[in-house]
């Protein structure tokens, strides 16, 4: 399935955990280090460097691009790093994250509290998901070098829905059965 980012309420709704998209748009990029100076502006009551109404962050730390390029390895950093920060970005209007691994039990609940998805990427293929990117450039904190906060246009890039706006999670309905995302699509649907 193709969707465009700024992701609106529709099209969240119309997501379910196991499906499998190629994402085209504008997209943050995002690690650790400016998350947690997100949330302490958040906290502060202060004005964000960007707008997160509809968007959607990539946990990336990207690698400089080589001559022609727009930019270097970008794969998925693991999320659960991100988990203290993104319920407040989440009631901040983002309305999507992307990244690797599983989340917490607080970030599901604050997908389906906020209507907000929770993608993953593959990792390991970080130079391929680099093609996917067309443009990137650093918005804020660039003293914090790779963990900058950044801004990517995307163009088809593939990922899956883990946690939706319903609270279910491909992975842990996933475990011990051996099930691809189409499977769990199909048997969704037959019921």
């Amino acid at each position: 399935m193709k969707i465009s980012t700024p992701l609106t309420r529709e099209i969240v709704s119309g997501l379910h955990a196991g499906d499998r998209v190629s994402i085209s748009g504008r997209v943050l990029g995002a690690r650790d280090a400016a998350h947690k100076k997100l949330a302490e502006l958040l906290a502060s009551g202060k004005g964000l460097p960007c707008e997160l109404h509809g968007q959607v962050i990539y946990y990336v730390g990207p690698t400089p691009p080589r001559p022609g390029q727009a930019i270097g390895s970008a794969g998925p950093t693991t999320s659960s790093r991100m988990d203290e920060y993104t319920p407040a970005l989440l009631e901040a209007g983002l309305r999507g994250t992307l990244g690797k691994g599983q989340r917490s039990e607080r970030v599901v609940q604050a997908c389906v509290k906020y209507q907000a998805v929770y993608f993953a990427a593959i990792g390991g293929i970080g130079a391929f998901l680099s093609r996917r990117i067309t443009s990137a450039r650093v918005i804020a904190y660039k003293e914090l070098g790779t963990e900058a906060l950044w801004e990517f246009q995307f163009d088809d890039f593939p990922a899956i829905v883990i946690n939706d706006i319903y609270g279910e999670d491909w992975y842990r309905s996933q475990a011990g059965t051996g099930k691809d995302a189409a499977g769990t699509r199909q048997r969704r649907d037959s019921q």
